[in-house]
């Protein structure tokens, strides 16, 4: 089933989910991240499928929101920053494992997403990219309190760098579970969860206790919103924005030539 840039299906009991707008690396508009966080709540019940696996099409897991163009008021900004939430609201709320099949690059909000899954497994493609920080944008989906509970100490340089972070870095650091080959990744995705969840009532109660506390999660949700209003009211957000978009339309420059 697709909808939109989102296609569902069933593999083995159990709910794929895939990011399905390869020319633009699976960026997601509002109309996506909506539908993203009220699929993900109805197959999270436990009553269709025993988990759920996100993942993207193409080479890349997602590259983020879609930015069309400079948000004109500080509202604008908490209304994305409100369907990141969600997302991250629905997989923590699910009863059943959620796994993030990375398959490729994933930018900001998309990388942020994977970070409150259960588990994240990659290929020797997978790339972790938070530019936030050199673009002037705050960072959402409650990473300023997840981000250092998967990974500790690194969570500094990784936000306030703004480096990507290949697989195996990434491996290492804990931000991976494991590396698979890409022909494999989402079929080892459903493996573990059909490994975990042998005993639905029992899982659900496990994952209720491993995962984060619903209150520190809001927590820092609003912290993270704080923190976008003042970079809104300071000029930064604009200013990276603007920036941003100069970059992405800056014709190309012709080559210097030495006589």
């Amino acid at each position: 089933m697709t909808d939109n840039y989102l296609d569902v299906h069933i593999d083995r009991d159990v709910a794929v989910l895939t990011l399905n707008r390869p020319a633009k690396l699976n960026v997601m508009d509002v109309a996506t991240r909506v539908r993203l966080a009220q699929t993900i709540r109805r197959f999270g019940t436990g009553d269709v499928v025993r988990g759920i696996v996100l993942t993207g099409a193409g080479r890349a897991f997602s590259a983020g929101e879609d930015l069309q163009s400079v948000p004109t008021s500080y509202d604008e900004i908490h209304e994305a920053f409100a369907t990141f939430h969600d997302i991250t609201r629905a997989i923590l709320e699910t009863k059943v494992p959620v796994i993030a099949a990375v398959n490729g690059i994933a930018v900001g909000g998309a990388s942020e997403i994977t970070l409150c899954c259960d588990s994240r497994i990659g290929t020797p493609a997978t790339e972790y990219y938070q530019p936030e920080n050199h673009r002037g944008i705050i960072i959402s989906n409650a990473s300023s309190f997840l981000m250092g509970r998967l990974v500790r100490n690194h969570a500094m340089r990784i936000i306030l760098g703004s480096n990507r972070i290949g697989a195996d870095e990434a491996l290492r650091i804990g931000l991976l579970d494991e590396i698979v080959a890409p022909q494999t990744l989402v079929d080892r995705a459903v493996e573990v969860i059909r490994q975990w969840n042998s005993d639905p009532r029992t899982t659900a109660l496990h994952l209720g206790l491993l995962r984060p506390r619903p209150e520190d999660v809001e927590a820092a949700f609003a912290r993270e919103d704080d923190a976008a209003r003042q970079s809104w009211e300071s000029g930064a957000f604009t200013e990276g924005i603007e920036g941003f978009w100069a970059s992405k339309n800056a014709a190309p420059t012709a080559p210097t030539t030495s006589n």
